[in-house]
């Protein structure tokens, strides 16, 4: 593609699309997406994104603490948007969504639960698994207390433990409260020493320039909101009748792997995929295995819905 013909592209972008056409290789950036605005019954609007097969079997990704859809971007564009029809959004106070500043905004389970609802109604999701990173574990423990597993396949925990305890707490937890400062040197400090700590196997360069850019677009104000939320659901975990994988990096400096042996062993069923050598980011660290377990376990988990 020529320079010019690629700048002609990217004037008719939304800034969603110029983002992913930015950070993706070029390999990547013909694939398509299809932006979708979400209301939540809070009154919030939510950027949404569908991309892959929309005959296929149904996923949808929920990212992390200061993140975006773009998190996902190695499993969207890479070999799954053959067979499945995919979904990201990004959470409320992140990326293209709204981003209120009041805390309750943020402390209300039903409002997450309801926001995640909102998303699968808009985007046409009837039975999706759903495959949440960190912070989206959280979001699922929402989701499973005010909406049960009626309209879901399967469960998907990627480095999302499932109990606020102190023991299953990583050293690179101690980055958050400097990353809800209103001082923006002391905060992009913060900011880049945790997502430097996010993974094991680093980034290049330019990967990390997007995430950092991203990152930084969640102000102080909703990073203090998502802090403090309590989370023990263990008699939701023990009830769990869905297939459920826990996935989980050996090295993760953020949830120690002790508390994803926790969530598996209280689900019944529960399998645990442990990664070697990776820290807090599977799907993007060692994107084709994440990406070939993540295949079968929809597959195998749609079959037996």
């Amino acid at each position: 593609m020529t320079h010019a013909s690629l700048g002609c592209r990217l004037a008719g972008m939304s800034l969603a699309a110029l983002l992913v056409a930015i950070s993706a290789p070029a390999s990547a950036q013909d694939k398509n997406f299809k932006a979708v605005s979400v209301k939540t019954p809070d009154g919030l609007t939510i950027a949404a994104q569908v991309w892959g097969n929309p005959a296929g079997p149904e996923i949808i990704f929920i990212h992390g603490f200061s993140q975006s859809h773009l998190s996902w971007i190695k499993q969207v564009t890479g070999d799954l948007a053959k067979d499945f029809n995919m979904v990201t959004y990004d959470l409320r106070g992140h990326g293209n969504s709204d981003k209120p500043f009041e805390p309750e905004r943020y402390k209300d389970t039903k409002a997450w639960a309801d926001e995640l609802q909102a998303v699968m109604d808009a985007t046409g999701l009837k039975r999706p698994v759903v495959a949440g990173w960190s912070y989206g574990g959280r979001i699922m423990a929402d989701y499973l207390k005010v909406h049960g597993t009626a309209k879901l396949a399967g469960l998907n925990y990627v480095d999302a433990g499932q109990k606020a305890d102190p023991a299953f707490v990583g050293p690179n937890l101690k980055n958050l409260p400097l990353m809800a400062s209103e001082d923006l040197a002391v905060n992009i400090a913060a900011t880049r020493a945790f997502l430097r700590d996010c993974f094991s196997k680093q980034p290049t360069q330019e990967e990390f320039e997007t995430m950092l850019s991203f990152n930084m677009m969640v102000p102080p104000k909703v990073r203090l909101g998502l802090s403090g939320r309590p989370l023990d659901i263990d008699d939701i975990l023990r009830n769990l009748k869905l297939p459920v994988l826990v996935t989980h990096g050996s090295e993760d400096k953020n949830s120690n792997l002790i508390a994803a042996e926790y969530t598996a062993k209280m689900i019944p069923g529960a399998k645990l995929s442990v990664y070697q050598g990776i820290g807090h980011a599977p799907f993007f660290e060692d994107a084709p295995r994440f990406n070939a377990e993540l295949a079968a376990f929809v597959r195998s988990a749609q079959k037996g819905n």
